[in-house]
């Protein structure tokens, strides 16, 4: 019999590889196809660009998130750092300062209250959940005290043109996030550093023992959240033209709702620039969506938790 006549079995479909790869765009096509069956106004230019500007604010923190997460932490006071850099930030453009030096206090305001949630983590060992909740509370307090309670206005046209200004026909807040995309795929894919981030998370003592200084890569992962969080608290003022000691109140869960989705785990060591940009888009999506269909905010909850639970449930079954 000629070796052409023998027939060879056809390849099988793997079902568990084609979801890890494809599922979560997957997920995030259909969803968006049954928001364009529901609304009309959905699949719409003016709507989509307003999707992508309501995200851009979570998708800055979401990086930042990422890489917390991927070394098994966690950071609960990105809402709290994002108003107490904002207010204090909105005073010294209200006092006369010009809008790169606020934008920088903004920022390093942001990065040194990080440090500090850092140095609790990787220097006096308190977990990273109880060292955020702290700085949580603190950061809030320290917001309220510094305004009393009231909101500071008219921040001027030039700092606005972060949060309201265009390039070309696109937003600056997407221009922004996009930037802060292009930062993280590099650390991540061609940055040294990124592989120790990776690493850290895998396996912390081993990490150690081979010499990396895990305590200053774990102090640096919450520096750059707290900086993010400056960040996304700058575009999120120059929008509104107003600082509120209440602002960001829940982005930290928005921001780990889209990391998760997105596929990072929380075992560490493992995370996706493209699962958390799908991600941060899903959660922008899914209540964008919710917002056109009039459902009630105080059920809007219970479908983004629902949706969140449900990806991790997925996510854990695709493992």
């Amino acid at each position: 019999m000629s070796a052409l006549s023998v027939s060879t079995p056809a390849r099988a479909f793997h079902w568990r590889a084609f979801f890890q790869r494809y599922g979560l765009l997957l997920s995030f096509g259909l969803l968006c196809l049954a928001l364009t069956l529901a609304s009309d106004r959905f699949l719409t230019p003016d709507n989509l660009l307003n999707v992508l500007r309501q995200s851009s604010i979570n998708g800055i923190i979401a990086v930042g998130m990422m890489l917390v997460i991927m070394t098994r932490g966690i950071d609960l006071s990105v809402g709290s750092i994002l108003a107490l850099a904002t207010v204090i930030t909105a005073d010294m453009l209200t006092r006369g300062w010009a809008p790169l030096p606020a934008l920088g206090l903004c920022l390093l305001i942001g990065g040194g209250l990080g440090l500090i949630s850092g140095l609790l983590v990787s220097v006096i060992r308190i977990p990273p959940f109880i060292a955020t909740l702290g700085m949580m509370t603190f950061a809030r307090g320290l917001a309220l005290s510094y305004t009393e309670g009231q909101p500071i206005t008219g921040l001027g046209e030039g700092f606005r043109q972060i949060g309201t200004g265009f390039l070309g026909p696109i937003p600056m807040p997407i221009i922004v996030a996009g930037l802060v995309f292009l930062g993280g795929y590099v650390l991540l894919n061609h940055l040294a550093l990124g592989r120790y981030i990776q690493a850290l998370g895998d396996n912390e003592t081993a990490a150690y023992l081979t010499g990396l200084a895990t305590r200053r890569i774990t102090a640096f992962v919450y520096v750059v959240i707290g900086a993010l969080s400056g960040l996304a608290g700058a575009i999120l003022i120059a929008r509104l033209n107003s600082a509120q000691p209440t602002a960001g109140a829940g982005f930290e869960f928005d921001a780990i709702a889209a990391v998760v989705v997105g596929g990072t785990s929380f075992e560490g060591g493992e995370g996706s620039l493209l699962g958390t940009l799908i991600g941060v888009l899903i959660i922008g999506v899914l209540s964008n969506g919710l917002n056109l269909l009039n459902v009630p905010s105080f059920y809007q909850g219970v479908v983004q938790g629902g949706v969140i639970a449900l990806a991790l449930i997925l996510h854990r079954a695709i493992r």
